[in-house]
């Protein structure tokens, strides 16, 4: 009994059963007076560890970290320490499914240039039916922004219907200047190989038995069987693409990313358009910006042109 709770505990224990007096229970338990009387003055959290509780079992495999960015969101002006603290107290901690290797060793970065549809990554994720039928799921990812720009759930998946989809991505987003896949046979057949050439693409290909050289879109793989596939029961291919399309814009739109500060890959993103077209047009930003007042008696440049 280290903790003035446990010590409290102990305390009424002993009166209770024992029918002590508080001085004896507390000489037994070595706790002083004053600390078994005292009451905390703190205002109560009922409806915060309520609301708390209310977004911890929406998003289940969400920490402490993302629930504090979803309460900030809505106005709670209560610090990280203390949802921290109500949140180990309500027992909210995620488990861990499985132990994750440690990589050792050092890893050279990857040099990305840092704007929207600068590389996209391709990867299959695999599921199955309330029935036991398996089916597949094809991501594609903004490696930059972290967007998932397609989940296309099937059956079987062709390389020619990588190729439509890729097609419609692009007349909806624009060009990727890089595309990363494995060797996938989805990916290597004559069909992609076509619209590669046609769509003057650069495709690149990891090394075999290297995932970890395709990392964003595992990492977004990871993110969507813990949040998605292992919650989720799918009883048909209608109910897989309803159910994924609408975890796939809650993604995008609602879930704080930590790599991106804790800001949605749309914001994200928007962040990124809005900054490249700041440096594209510096006489746009020259015109936004106020100029310095002058001294006093002093008229600027500008203001002498404008008077002729």
């Amino acid at each position: 009994m280290v903790g003035p709770a446990a010590k409290r505990a102990a305390v009424a224990h002993l009166q209770a059963v024992m029918s002590l007096s508080e001085r004896r229970a507390c000489s037994i338990v070595g706790a002083d007076r004053k600390m078994i009387r005292y009451r905390s003055g703190r205002a109560p959290d009922a409806a915060l560890r309520g609301r708390l509780r209310d977004l911890a079992n929406e998003r289940r495999r969400f920490g402490y970290r993302r629930l504090f960015v979803l309460l900030r969101r809505e106005g709670e002006p209560s610090g990280i320490n203390r949802i921290y603290r109500l949140y180990r107290e309500e027992g909210l901690t995620v488990r861990k499914r499985r132990a994750r290797r440690k990589a050792v060793g050092t890893r050279a970065p990857i040099l990305v240039e840092a704007k929207p549809n600068a590389r996209w990554s391709l990867d299959f994720v695999h599921d199955q039916f309330a029935s036991g039928r398996r089916f597949r799921i094809l991501n594609i990812v903004d490696d930059v922004t972290k967007e998932c720009l397609g989940a296309i759930p099937e059956t079987s998946i062709s390389g020619r219907r990588v190729a439509r989809e890729l097609t419609a991505i692009i007349e909806r987003r624009g060009k990727p200047g890089m595309i990363v896949s494995d060797h996938g046979t989805e990916f290597t057949c004559n069909a992609m190989l076509a619209w590669c050439k046609d769509a003057a693409i650069d495709w690149h290909f990891i090394a075999p038995g290297k995932p970890m050289q395709n990392g964003f879109v595992e990492s977004f793989n990871g993110r969507m069987r813990d949040e998605l596939l292992n919650e989720t029961l799918f009883f048909d291919l209608d109910d897989a693409r309803i159910k994924i399309a609408v975890w796939v814009a809650d993604y995008n739109l609602q879930r704080p990313h930590s790599s991106l500060k804790y800001l949605t890959p749309a914001a994200y993103a928007a962040h990124l358009t809005a900054t490249d077209d700041r440096l594209r047009n510096p006489d746009q930003l020259r015109r936004s910006s106020v100029a310095p007042p002058a001294s006093l008696g002093v008229q600027n440049p500008e203001t002498l042109t404008a008077a002729g």
